[in-house]
């Protein structure tokens, strides 16, 4: 086996199979197109994505990825400092269990890290290798669920960002759509049904193993103060595949939206929709409360959610104003 180098001569994980891709730790929208292409026939070309996942130039740019990512340390305390030689001491052990199916990702560290709107999030730190697998594992994904998702969805996409969804958001209301439905999903990162995730996976991936350790990756515990506990729910924020999961399965969301006829805006698990009355958005709101609740077996935060006037309601920190600027900073008032 071949040894590609670091600037320092020094060696790091190589095999090659002919396909690579790039993505960045923590969001997909740091994947960039051209490099892992999307497979034309939608079924036969995902059945062996593993070895696209082992391909020396995808694990290359997953090991850099990570390094420019940084980051905490996991459970194990091993920093990204120390995973070259890792790799180096590693790399046929690990690319031999992640082609028959025997990897098995270590528990993630459960922290807590303050919310800019009060209370705390909790997060889950992978170890620094289980970030580099995930990594390399979103970078042959996310082309392929790319081609399916929605237009109106925003978050940790390639080429869209927080404004574009500002910006849509603004042309709905200069259309005179100056009502809005606000959804609030209810800790949404931390009750995603596993089974109903890996069943939507399974519609646009045919290679188990790849489906395998996904599910194990969703699976593997938290470890706090010490003690590992298990997780049957959820997909932890904190390593690089929680974002393209969670676009993932709220993908059905946005498909019965768009079959509406809605005009929405949704930004990982915040969404807006735009109505042009009060009495519209009540009845808005309570259809797609029952069917998220239904379908999607998540909760609704009723004390969140409301339908209001755009000037009073905040999206991704802005406040939305008709005929006047097209956003403007939430708290932000006019003087006269």
């Amino acid at each position: 086996m071949d040894d590609s180098t670091t600037g320092d001569g020094q060696s790091i994980p190589n095999r090659s199979h002919g396909t690579s891709g790039e993505g960045g730790t923590g969001s997909a929208a740091q994947v960039e197109s051209g490099r892992v292409a999307a497979p034309s026939d939608g079924s036969s070309l995902t059945e062996h994505l593993m070895e696209q996942v082992v391909d020396r130039d995808n694990l290359n740019r997953a090991y850099w990825r990570v390094v420019a990512n940084k980051g905490s340390a996991g459970v194990d305390g091993m920093s990204v400092d120390d995973l070259l030689a890792w790799c180096r001491d590693h790399r046929e052990s690990l690319m031999t269990s992640l082609l028959d199916g025997t990897y098995q990702p270590s528990p993630v560290r459960g922290v807590e890290i303050p919310k800019p709107s009060g209370g705390k999030r909790p997060l889950g730190i992978p170890t620094a290798v289980d970030r580099m697998v995930q990594q390399a594992i979103l970078q042959v994904l996310s082309p392929i669920l790319e081609t399916i998702f929605s237009d109106s969805s925003y978050g940790f996409r390639p080429g869209r960002s927080a404004h574009d969804a500002i910006f849509t958001a603004s042309n709905y209301v200069s259309q005179g759509y100056v009502f809005v439905v606000d959804l609030d999903l209810e800790k949404f990162f931390d009750r995603v049904n596993h089974d109903m995730l890996m069943a939507r996976l399974a519609r646009h991936v045919k290679d188990k193993r790849l489906l395998k350790i996904v599910r194990a990756f969703l699976n593997a515990g938290v470890m706090i103060s010490g003690v590992v506990h298990e997780r049957r729910e959820g997909t932890p924020q904190g390593g690089p595949l929680s974002p393209l999961l969670a676009n993932l399965m709220l993908d059905d969301l946005d498909k019965e939206l768009e079959r509406r006829g809605h005009r929405f805006v949704r930004y990982a698990d915040d969404c807006n929709i735009y109505v042009q009355s009060q009495r519209a958005g009540e009845r808005v709101l309570a259809s797609v409360q029952r069917f998220i609740e239904r379908r999607l077996k998540l909760r609704v935060n009723e004390e969140k959610s409301a339908v209001g006037h755009v000037s009073e309601r905040s999206f991704l920190g802005y406040r939305l104003f008709p005929r006047w600027e097209p956003w403007a900073p939430a708290g932000d008032y006019l003087p006269f």
